[in-house]
């Protein structure tokens, strides 16, 4: 027996609505601005300069001393970070698990005798769970968001990327910074966020509800999940979830830029990734994030790579690091990027 199917894509969390062929304004919006001008742009160049002049720049870029990369402990939290944990995982509830599970979500149940060795699955008793997904066309260029971690809008977006597993680089804007924040008003014409270019079609826009359709019209099957489509309430709903963490991912700590992006193996639904993310938002650190959600064919691909999956898993091209684990992984950024 192949095993039983588990479809979770018909939970009303995944509910989708259809979207319109071509994506529009709405008319009313929220924003989370922090200085908005009257002039607006349609689209702009994606020729981005993925690294602003900047003093800290030509810095050179090297492990602290004496450091250890730590061995992968799976399904453990640091005692002094059990405070942290808890309070990140706070918008799992209110945002009904949004960000977990990769567009078409299934899991099947096939015994472990006959399950491929090698192959990515959780182990229950005698069984192995498979988990497969249903993707959209694939972009050949990673899309950039520019956009910071406390920022409900800006999670709505990190949601939908997500749900649909695309690769993305991410571009911190905290408040004061001084590098992506000005870029997005010299690209755009006003600071607001999020704010996306798409360098394969050329497109560029803010509104985090038309980024959302964008998105899902583009590299899904057009439609947009349920939880991501209730309007205001989505919105209320991403901004409570962010009370267990007021404050962090927010404001500019002073940091060496590095040349070259992080690399970050992350989900939006985890709340480890988002203490990770929290301190590259903080610190502006421009990061490729391989969103890995469950079902994510991603998770098979980390696994050939390092003979185990976990995540956050972070590489540092400046310094040749790769990590696991997130208490220690947000000490390594410290201890290498900020200013002290």
């Amino acid at each position: 027996m192949a095993g039983a199917l588990i479809s979770l894509s018909q939970f009303s969390v995944f509910g989708t609505f259809p979207l319109p062929k071509r994506v529009t304004r709405s008319m009313v919006s929220i924003r989370a601005t922090s200085e908005t001008s009257s002039s607006t742009s349609a689209s702009v160049s994606t020729n981005v300069d993925p690294n602003p002049a900047s003093p800290a720049s030509s810095s050179s870029f090297a492990p602290p001393p004496n450091f250890k990369v730590p061995e992968p402990k799976r399904f453990a939290v640091r005692p002094d970070k059990s405070t942290d944990v808890l309070g990140a995982s706070l918008p799992l509830i209110f945002r009904f698990a949004t960000g977990v599970f990769v567009s078409g979500y299934s899991v099947s149940l096939v015994p472990k005798d006959q399950f491929p060795p090698g192959q990515y699955a959780l182990e229950v008793g005698g069984y192995k769970v498979k988990e497969t997904s249903k993707l959209g066309p694939r972009p050949e260029k990673p899309i950039e968001i520019y956009e910071f971690e406390s920022c409900p809008f800006c999670r709505k977006v990190r949601e939908i990327v997500a749900v649909l597993d695309l690769d993305v680089i991410f571009y911190p804007c905290p408040r004061n910074s001084p590098n992506f924040r000005p870029k997005v008003a010299q690209m755009g014409g006003k600071q607001q966020f999020p704010y996306m270019v798409d360098p394969n079609t050329g497109i560029s826009m803010y509104e985090s509800d038309d980024i959302i359709k964008y998105l899902a019209e583009k590299y899904g099957d057009g439609s947009v999940p349920l939880s991501l489509s209730l309007g205001l309430l989505t919105t209320l709903t991403a901004g409570f979830g962010m009370l267990g963490r007021m404050g962090k991912g927010t404001t500019y700590t002073p940091a060496k830029l590095p040349p070259k992006p992080l690399k970050l193996w992350a989900y939006e639904g985890s709340p480890f990734c988002k203490l990770v993310r929290e301190v590259l938002v903080e610190l502006e650190l421009p990061h490729l994030l391989c969103s890995c959600g469950r079902g994510s064919p991603k998770r098979q691909i980390l696994l050939d790579k390092t003979g185990y999956f976990q995540a956050p898993y972070l590489e540092d091209p400046n310094t040749g690091i790769e990590m696991f684990e997130s208490a220690e992984i947000i000490e390594y950024l410290r201890a290498t990027y900020a200013l002290q």
